[in-house]
Parts: C-alpha cells; structure tokens; sequence
C-alpha cells in the first residue's frame, strides 16, 4: 500500500515550491511597487511554516532604479561583494587571539588541571579545537601568515586566475564562434562552481575569491555585452532561486529557543533588541561619514553618504562565518573553559538575530523610503542619454523609471544599473524609425509616452497581430 514519506526533505521541496509559485504570481506587485524583495517574504515562509543579497535589492531593485545615482549603486554592489571575503581577516583576529591567549590565570572547568591542559594543548596539532596557548606572538603570527598570506592572498590569485583565463577563454570562443548561447550563460556558474571547489580543496576563502573571480571574468566588458545581446535571462534565474534557497535555509535553521535564555547565556528579547538598533546606528554609518570624501566621484553629498552607510544588511556572508567558527572551537558542554563555553553559546543566536533583524529591518526600510520620497515629491532620476531595451514580449512588465516607444517595441530606460561599455548611448538595431525624445514625467512620478496618440495615453497602439498593452512604472 502507499504510504506518506514525510521526510524534512521532501517537505522543504514541497514548500520551497509553494513559494516560489506564489511570489511569482505577484512578482512585480512586490518589487516594483512594495518594493520588497525576497528575503523579508522568504522570511515569513519560514516563521509561518516551520515555527529565515538584501544590499543587491537595494543596489540593484525598483526603487534604486527610480532614485539611485547609477555611481552609489554600482559601488553599493562592489562593496557588497568584496567585505564578505574582505571580512575574513577580522574573524581570524579575534580568533586566533581567543586561542592563543596566554594560559596563565585561565579559569578552567572544575576537575580540569590547568597545568595538565597547556601542556596538552600547546602540543596538539593547530587544528585542534579549543585553546591552543602561545600569546600575542602566536597569534599574530597565525594572522599574517595564515589569515593574510594564505587565505585572503591565495584566494584573489586564485580568483585572478580563475576570470582572468575565463575572460580570454571567453573571447577567443566568440572569436571563431564555438560556443553556444547555453554555454554561454551557463559559464559563470560553472566557474563558480569550480572556484568553490577549488578553495575548498586548499583551505581559502571561497567568498572573496568568487567575488574576484566574477570581477575579472568581465573586466573589459565583453561578457555582459554578449550576454545582453543574447537576452540572458539565466543568471537571474540562478540569483533568485539561490537567494529563495538560501533565505529559506536560514529561516528554517534560526534557533528561535535560544533568543530567551537569561539564566544561560545572559541573552533576552530586549537585550537583543538593543543590540540590533545599535548595530545598525554605528556599523557603517560613523565610517561612512568619515570617508565618503574620499569618493566624490560616487559619493557626492552626506546623504548619500547617509544612504550607503544606512543599508549595509547582515546576511548570509555572516552565517557562512558563525558556521566556520563553529568548527574552530569545541561543541557546547565540551570546551574546558568557562569563556569558551560562554562564546559558543552565545555567539550562534546573537549572530542569527542580527540576520534577521536587519533583514527585516533594511528591508521594509525601502517601502518606508519610497513612501518619503512620494510624499516629498522626489523626482525619479533622468537621464541625457538613457538605455533603449527591447521588449520581447507584449506581456512583459516594463521596468520603473522607463517609458516606451512602441515604433520600436522597445522601452527607454533610465538609470539602468549596469551596461555595456559600448552601451553609452541608445542600442539600436536597426536605423529605421529611430527615435530619442523623452517622456514627460507627471507629477505622480509616472511617465507619458512621446510617441502616444492621446495626451494621458501610457499605452502601446495596437498593431496587427498584438494585443494592446499599458506600461506602467
């Protein structure tokens, strides 16, 4: 007889798809116009159902393309990529400071010899976990040479290698055509991929070296531009089923329990609460403030500076290093100090709350952001020379800040996040009709269409063989 296979997995698939069905159904309702993107959502599937890359919405989302300067977004979206590697210097310092610090007058558990221990300890292999002993020396020793030399040098050059020979292995096939459109698009997950394994393999920081890895793969422009002319829709496919994956991964791993336990490791609800709020106020923004000067080219007032300092979320990059510094001490009950026990137990639900308070915390900061700026009046960013897209379905949504030409069944957009090096000005296909005046913008923030046939008309006229169908930002 058949018999029901309530297995973790099968339930997660079963509500990974439910999701993602549902958030697409009403897909640009929640980005275009709540402004949400899709980890607070993800979030709640998960608080909802099992008892959850936020700055690349901001650099990258609706709202930042109605009014971010393209500058502040593209370096929003480096900055993203590179502190998640770059912040692996940090992690070693405090750790290998903890486990190394001197053992004299260390408190050690009741029926543990102190004497006993160091010597046990300073002739284990190094990567024993625990305390190691040694002192300042050791420590920073371990830092530069292991932390500095070993994990983030090795992981740039492997990156550098990585796209750098992607980057020419790219234009040597496009060259004698070789490659197909599949392959094509598929290409930076594989060397992705690759470059995890790679890393894994030796021991490095497998984040920074992607980061680097991707950067060199395009550095002189020519994948992206391909990739447009190809209409690659593939790698944002990838981006939003991996952030759904991994956000739900994260809800259903959070240790809600752990958020109130007083009595054990001094943590409440308030406390962290408090934290939470200070984080947010002296993270980034104090930093900010101090150098944005430094950047007048993309940074060019203290409110953007403000704007930059405010929306730097805490997400995956943080439980990727909560989990590896799981590995470097002992397991809860099983450390030999009362420090160390202290800092297992407390270091996963602090780090955990974080993730979650700023996801939910940075991410209805967007749709409380655009409520600001409608109720000021603030107008969308135009553009002298704006991007020209071609719509390739009537069905399509068009994006925000855009309008269409429907001589052309394309859509001009501006402030569009990212192009092409040859896409400085409008890509034509053809030179028939073609045709650049601007839209006017109304005062509710939408824009009337040069090319429509009536005075509010936001429409494509119909054509033969298509329906009609309104743009709307």
């Amino acid at each position: 007889m058949p018999s029901l296979d309530l297995s973790e997995l099968n339930i997660v698939i079963a509500v990974l798809g439910t999701f993602i069905v549902c958030y697409g159904f009403i897909s640009i309702k929640i980005k275009q116009v709540w402004y949400l993107g899709e980890a607070p959502l993800v979030i709640g599937s998960c608080v909802t159902c099992t008892d959850p890359i936020l700055s690349q919405a901001v650099a990258k989302g609706p709202f930042s393309d109605k009014y971010v300067p393209r500058a502040l977004r593209e370096l929003i979206s480096s900055e993203a990529g590179a502190n998640d590697g770059f912040g692996f210097p940090f992690l070693l310092l405090a750790t290998y400071l903890i486990r190394h610090a001197d053992l004299k007058g260390v408190d050690f558990k009741e029926g543990v010899s102190a004497a006993a221990e160091g010597v046990h300890r300073l002739l284990t292999r190094e990567e024993d976990v625990g305390r190691l002993g040694g002192g300042l020396p050791k420590a920073f020793e371990q830092w530069i040479v292991e932390g500095w030399l070993y994990i983030i040098v090795m992981s740039v050059v492997i990156g550098i290698i990585i796209g750098y020979g992607s980057m020419y292995a790219i234009r040597f096939a496009l060259r004698r055509r070789w490659i197909d459109s599949e392959s094509f698009l598929l290409w930076p997950m594989a060397i992705g991929l690759f470059t995890i394994g790679v890393c894994g393999l030796l021991g490095t920081d497998d984040l920074l070296a992607c980061f680097v890895a991707g950067n060199a793969l395009n550095w002189d422009g020519v994948y992206l531009e391909e990739a447009e002319k190809r209409h690659d829709e593939v790698n944002s496919c990838f981006d939003v089923i991996l952030n759904f994956g991994g956000f739900m991964y994260i809800g259903a791993i959070i240790p809600w329990s752990e958020f109130q336990m007083p009595d054990v490791t001094g943590i409440s609800v308030g406390r962290l609460f408090i934290l939470g709020f200070l984080i947010m106020v002296f993270r980034r923004i104090p930093a900010i403030f101090m150098t944005y000067k430094l950047m007048p080219r993309c940074v060019k007032d203290w409110k953007e500076a403000l704007f930059m300092g405010y929306f730097g979320p805490i997400g995956i990059g943080a439980v990727f290093y909560v989990e590896h510094t799981r590995h470097i001490f002992p397991k809860p009950g099983e450390a030999k100090t009362e420090e160390e026990e202290n800092l297992v137990a407390a270091m996963v639900p602090v780090v955990y709350w974080l993730v979650l308070f700023s996801i939910i915390f940075h991410g209805l900061s967007i749709p409380a952001l655009d409520a600001f700026y409608r109720y000021r009046g603030v107008a969308p960013i135009i553009e002298e020379e704006p991007t020209e897209v071609r719509m390739l379905s009537v069905a399509e949504a068009t994006p925000v800040n855009s309008y269409a030409n429907p001589k052309r069944n394309s859509v001009i957009v501006h402030n569009r996040f990212s192009r092409p090096i040859s896409g400085a000005t409008l890509q034509r296909w053809n030179t028939d009709d073609s045709d650049t005046t601007h839209a006017e913008l109304r005062e509710d923030g939408r824009y009337i269409s040069p090319y429509a046939e009536k005075p509010n008309e936001e429409a494509f006229p119909p054509r033969a063989g298509h329906r009609e169908i309104t743009f709307r930002q």
